[in-house]
């Protein structure tokens, strides 16, 4: 498995729980990735996959050339990925501002790592996780070696905005200068697609969104939805005691929320603050992500301060995530400035261990994104019994409120706040429905989302590319 980035989003959670859940299918796999960060930092593939083998692409002369003022692409050995999103002052770069030879660059860096991997065993096949200059690099040096590309949507938001922009449309905010280079990546990342053997999205949306994007034979795109370490994410509802002594922990004793500074810690909490969480009534409100726009943070927290006068019970709302230093668009402390900050927590960017925890102390999750291109942790949440706040768009929809008279959540229109404030109101004040959808969300996709149920699909996949690439 390929993956261009460095441990940090969904996708690299995907190939952590898919790779043990595989060997149950007849197959192993080791892990071609980027690293930052020593052993021992959550950044770091070695110390993030575990026992899985790693072959790392070490991404810190490049941070440390970034941070020098430097070119994190062009200044060093090993060049930095470029990004599928725009974010001012981030050292990835998005792709539309990395220029053609600096592609060719990247994909000439990526020579050896792979070369080592070849030589410690020839892969069966390539499973390549997003659409990146990892496609050129695997056809260059093993043609014959069939390729699936592992699509998880943020590849396909980006050829989508570049269309677009193409087209004409520059929407609010966009900067023109960092997409000079967007129509070259956008028919690069085409023809790397084209010498695909078959596809993984990961919802219906994006299976028809890859065919258009992609101009690739919908028939060879397969829809597999992301699943759920069933045994990592149980029901666990811990006393109230424990429960605020948890959130003690995360937002007192051992802060990691971040300001506009980037620096964990630099949102911080007393004691006093904690009395949303000490009633033993009331009913935690969380949401979980990175600072994207598309993840409509922002208009989570305005939604949350209009509904907050009318919550019957304490609701404390608590963001958690934001990798330190990226967002996009406005920063969620400077909305909550703007509300003001009366049960608006940020509690930072946390591992899966303690997000098991989190969802434990809490009782409904809301994330308002537009498009999500799957929702990996809305599943994790349901998983522990926690009903979930989504839009009607994206990946939620093929496992929120499917089941017609059982509900295991609640759906409101893409960016239509009032409806997402009237939605937080009826989760905190109605006790009985939210534990009814929580049953079900608990029942649903336990049964359906394992990743022990899912590998065989994957399976069947890789045996098709196998007989399609002997074929050609």
């Amino acid at each position: 498995m390929g993956l261009l980035f460095y441990p940090r989003g969904g996708s690299a959670q995907v190939i952590k729980y898919l790779i043990p859940a595989l060997a149950g299918a007849g197959w192993s796999a080791e892990v071609l990735c980027g690293s930052l960060g020593p052993a021992g930092e959550r950044t770091n593939a070695e110390t993030f996959f575990g026992e899985i083998p790693v072959v790392a692409a070490d991404y810190d002369e490049a941070l440390a050339a970034f941070e020098a003022g430097g070119d994190p692409i062009a200044d060093v050995a090993v060049p930095l990925h470029p990004s599928f999103e725009d974010r001012a002052g981030a050292p990835d770069r998005v792709f539309g501002a990395v220029a053609p030879e600096l592609g060719d660059r990247i994909v000439e860096a990526w020579r050896p790592f792979f070369a080592a991997a070849l030589r410690h065993r020839r892969p069966d096949v390539f499973h390549l996780h997003h659409l990146t200059p990892l496609q050129e690099v695997a056809e260059r040096l093993a043609p014959d070696v069939p390729r699936i590309t592992h699509l998880h949507g943020t590849e396909l938001k980006m050829i989508d905005r570049i269309d677009r922009i193409i087209a004409g449309d520059l929407s609010p905010g966009l900067r023109p200068e960092m997409w000079v280079h967007g129509p070259h990546w956008a028919e690069r990342l085409r023809t790397a697609a084209r010498g695909s053997d078959g596809f993984v999205v990961i919802s219906p949306h994006d299976r028809h969104e890859a065919a258009r994007l992609l101009e690739i034979d919908p028939a060879l795109v397969e829809w597999i939805p992301n699943g759920v370490d069933t045994d990592l994410f149980d029901r666990s509802r811990p006393p109230p005691d424990a429960r605020l002594a948890r959130w003690r922990e995360w937002l007192v004793e051992q802060p990691q929320g971040w300001d506009e500074s980037g620096e964990p810690g630099s949102v911080r909490y007393t004691e006093s603050d904690l009395a949303p969480f000490a009633d033993p009534n009331a009913t935690v409100l969380l949401f979980v992500g990175r600072f994207l726009d598309f993840k409509r943070v922002p208009m989570l927290i305005r939604a949350y301060a209009a509904a907050r006068e009318r919550f019957e019970v304490p609701a404390p709302l608590v963001i958690w995530g934001g990798f330190p230093g990226e967002w996009e668009g406005e920063h969620p402390k400077a909305v909550a400035r703007a509300v003001g900050e009366a049960g608006i927590f940020l509690v930072g960017w946390r591992g899966h261990d303690d997000l098991v925890d989190g969802l434990g102390c809490s009782d409904v999750m809301a994330a308002p994104s537009f498009n999500e291109p799957f929702g990996q942790v809305f599943l994790e949440a349901m998983a522990c019994a926690v009903p979930v706040i989504a839009t009607r768009s994206g990946g939620p929809l093929s496992f929120v409120n499917t089941e017609p008279g059982s509900p295991n959540g609640w759906l409101v229109e893409p960016d239509d706040e009032r409806a997402l404030t009237e939605a937080l109101v009826a989760a905190v004040n109605d006790r009985a429905d939210r534990n009814d959808r929580a049953e079900t969300a608990y029942r649903q996709i336990r049964a359906n989302f394992s990743w022990a149920g899912l590998a065989p699909r994957f399976a069947a996949l890789y045996d098709a590319a196998r007989t399609r690439h002997a074929g050609r």
